[in-house]
C-alpha cells in the first residue's frame, strides 16, 4: 500500500467508482469491465474507451488498480486489471460514505424509510 488512508482518496467519481466496484469480484479486461459496468447498472452508465483507459491509469498510479498476472486461458493482446487491497479498501470506504448519506436523506425524509412506500 502507498501508507495512504482509504479516506484520502474520497470521494470518487462515478466511473471510478464503477470500475472498482466491477472488480471486486473478479480480474476483467477494459472491455469487460465496460460491459459488467453497463449490465450491472441497466444501461444508466456506460463507459466509453477514453474514459475507462483515463480511469484506469490514474487509479493505477497510487496503486488502486493493478494489472493482473499472466493466466493460460487469457487472449495475450488484453490487460486484465484486479483491485488492490488499498483499492478494496478504498472503494468500501466509498460505500460507507455514500451509505451514510443515504441514511441523512432518510432522516431528512428525501428518501422513504426501508419498508415503506
Amino acid at each position: 500500500m502507498t501508507g495512504k488512508r482509504p479516506e484520502e482518496f474520497l470521494p470518487l467519481s462515478s466511473q471510478e467508482l464503477q470500475i472498482l466496484l466491477s472488480l471486486a469480484d473478479q480480474e476483467r479486461h477494459g472491455y469487460g469491465i465496460m460491459q459488467e459496468v453497463e449490465t450491472r447498472t441497466g444501461g444508466a452508465t456506460r463507459l466509453g474507451p477514453g474514459t475507462l483507459y483515463g480511469a484506469i491509469k490514474r487509479m493505477r498510479g497510487p496503486g488502486l488498480i493493478e494489472e493482473a498476472g499472466e493466466r493460460e486461458e487469457r487472449d495475450e493482446r488484453r490487460r486484465y486489471y484486479r483491485l488492490s487491497p488499498l483499492g478494496r479498501a478504498v472503494v468500501a470506504a466509498e460505500a460507507g460514505r455514500l451509505a451514510r448519506v443515504v441514511e441523512d436523506a432518510r432522516l431528512k425524509n428525501v428518501l422513504p424509510q426501508p419498508g415503506t412506500a
